[in-house]
């Protein structure tokens, strides 16, 4: 379950200020965790680098570890500083740090910052 949830919160990242909807449709690529002022191990803690989130444009999301896969639906604040996922088990949501066509950086408090990079179609 803890695994879970975190799995669940690093999809979660992903918006800035300057992001809308369309621009986060897509998917995302985790490339660096920090936590506490430390860099955590991606490969190390999910046993892959292979960590992404899939946002869609009607408001499905798909966080893939290797060969697992957990859906959720996903929404952005009306001021897009805010990302929120939203599980079965309960809702996540990120401050979005950072953002742009390739880049965003969002944040949790419990789990850390997160830096995702959009993979092309």
């Amino acid at each position: 379950m803890k695994k879970l949830l975190l799995v669940f919160v690093i999809l979660l990242g992903l918006t800035a200020s300057a992001q809308t909807s369309k621009e986060l449709i897509g998917k995302w690529q985790l490339v660096k965790w920090t936590k506490n002022g430390k860099e955590k191990d991606i490969q190390k803690h999910f046993k892959t680098d292979q960590v992404f989130q899939v946002f869609k444009e009607n408001g499905d999301f798909e966080s893939v570890i290797g060969n697992e896969s957990h859906k959720a639906k996903w929404k952005l604040s009306q001021d897009n500083s805010e990302l929120t996922i939203i599980s079965v088990i309960l809702p996540v949501t990120f401050k979005i740090d950072y953002f742009d066509s390739q880049k965003r950086i969002i944040t949790t408090p419990q789990v850390g910052t997160f830096e995702y990079k959009k993979i092309p179609d």
